[in-house]
């Protein structure tokens, strides 16, 4: 029986199946030899990496134990804000600083604020002294905090519009509270200046303990010029004045009074650049394409934007700055107020909005040092952060306060602009927590009324059709 021809294969010669086994082989070693090749520049560029990056300066592990509520500040977690990254096609990636044991990004600032202070000899603690702060309420909550776990006391001066949630955390944490008018800076009962003439006064009245005795408060010298720092000593306190050690030691126990004076105090610059920004870059690895953040003293976009400029400098950073608000001017045009801002037509005299902790009507120190370094600005209005703070409640499940949600509106303006959809890393700031703003722009509708005393829409579809623009290009 013959098989048909076609079923018949005829081999190659020995000679082509030598040739044939050649090239196999050859073939295997090329790849193995690229595969190694390549898995050396991986493991190279990963030691890169390690080296770049240096160890968090807090590693929390279920065997490790921090020291006190001080230790449980820093090092907050990056949280994907799901919602608005998928509908972007971005990343948008928030800094929950609501997490912080003061509930705040501001307990950074207090914490190195204070720490700078000791460092400098210019407040002991468990003494009687005391730290006065003129706030809006995050950084008086910070401090006042910070303050009871130091061993200090605390006064904060505020204005009496801002949320009541605020005030009742700061008397719940034993601080002093006066609550004044608002006002603008150039005005003596400014709640700010009025916490410098108080930590002046300290020590010049009688103490209640000990009515009969009358001391005279006495400035200590600073090397910053906005830093007050007064004490009880009844000695004068003469430049070559020479002290034994143990008046030394006397002298350093009197009672002070110490005017922290965020806005204008480097600290607060420093606690972002040596905090915050280092913590961004190694949380991100590197891979960062822009940072958002509002500015009430501007420390967090000096500090951060500087620290994330200086190992990235194509990095965009942009300003979030509320209605009412001069930063916004400043960026775009080069001065603080438009025609639309004249004084006199503004429901409040700092800044004409319901987004507390971010935007002002003068040029900080602080605030200064981030001028070079910020790209673009983008004004948001009280109803589109109104909307934000209750998408994010239905959306996300994150219940974030006015300022956080300002930042996150501007991040999708920025977006928009570039015309961003391929992944890129957005990073902003979540300040704090919704749960200090009930009474003005949470998802609760219990504060509709004052919303619309306030003339501010409440529609959480101005998100949607922020979101659904076409990309600028």
């Amino acid at each position: 029986m013959h098989l048909p021809r076609f079923i018949l294969i005829k081999l190659p010669s020995k000679a082509t199946q030598r040739y044939l086994l050649c090239g196999v082989l050859i073939g295997l070693a090329v790849s193995l030899t690229t595969t190694s090749v390549l898995d050396y520049f991986k493991q190279r560029k990963r030691k890169r990496v390690e080296i770049d990056f240096e160890p968090r300066p807090i590693e929390l592990r279920s065997d490790e134990v921090v020291d006190g509520v001080t230790g449980l500040i820093g090092n907050t977690p990056l949280v994907r804000i799901k919602s608005l990254s998928d509908a972007l096609g971005v990343e948008i990636l928030g800094k929950a600083e609501f997490m912080n044991p003061g509930g705040s990004v501001k307990d950074r600032v207090a914490l190195r604020m204070i720490e700078d202070a000791e460092e400098r000899g210019l407040l002991h603690p468990h003494t009687g002294s005391r730290i006065f702060e003129g706030t809006v309420g995050s950084t008086g909550i910070s401090i006042a905090t910070i303050a009871r776990a130091k061993g200090y006391e605390a006064t904060i001066i505020m204005p009496d519009d801002v949320a009541e949630e605020k005030v009742k955390a700061l008397l719940a944490l034993g601080a002093h509270v006066e609550r004044v008018r608002p006002a603008s800076i150039v005005d003596k009962k400014q709640f700010v200046n009025l916490a410098r003439e108080r930590a002046k006064a300290f020590g010049s009245e009688p103490d209640p303990a000990h009515p009969s005795e009358h001391h005279r408060g006495h400035l200590i010298p600073t090397a910053s010029s906005s830093v007050l720092v007064t004490t009880t000593a009844d000695e004068a306190l003469a430049d070559n004045a020479l002290m034994s050690p143990r008046e030394e030691r006397e002298f350093a126990m009197k009672p002070r009074g110490f005017f922290a004076d965020q806005f204008e105090n480097r600290s607060n610059y420093y606690a972002h650049y040596d905090g915050t920004g280092p913590e961004i870059w190694r949380q991100t690895s590197g891979w960062v394409d822009a940072f958002v953040s509002g500015a009430g003293t501007g420390g967090t976009i000096a500090g951060t934007g500087q620290y994330l400029k200086s190992k990235k400098s194509a990095l965009i950073v942009a300003l979030a700055d509320p209605e009412g608000s001069g930063l916004y001017n400043k960026v775009k045009y080069g001065v603080m107020f438009d025609r639309k801002e004249a004084e006199g037509t503004k429901r409040r005299h700092q800044v004409d909005t319901v987004v507390e902790g971010i935007g002002i009507n003068r040029l900080t120190h602080n605030f200064e040092l981030a001028l070079p370094i910020i790209d673009d600005a983008f004004r948001v209005t009280d109803a589109e952060a109104v909307a934000m703070s209750r998408y994010l409640v239905h959306h996300d499940g994150l219940f974030l306060g006015s300022s956080s949600a300002c930042n996150l509106v501007t991040c999708i303006k920025l977006v928009k602009k570039l015309a961003w959809n391929n992944g890129q890393r957005i990073v902003t700031i979540l300040c704090d927590s919704g749960n200090r703003h009930y009474s003005k722009v949470s998802m609760a509708r219990l504060n509709d009324d004052y919303l619309a005393k306030a003339n501010i829409p409440v529609d959480m579809g101005i998100i949607d059709r922020l979101l659904a623009e076409p990309l600028r290009s």
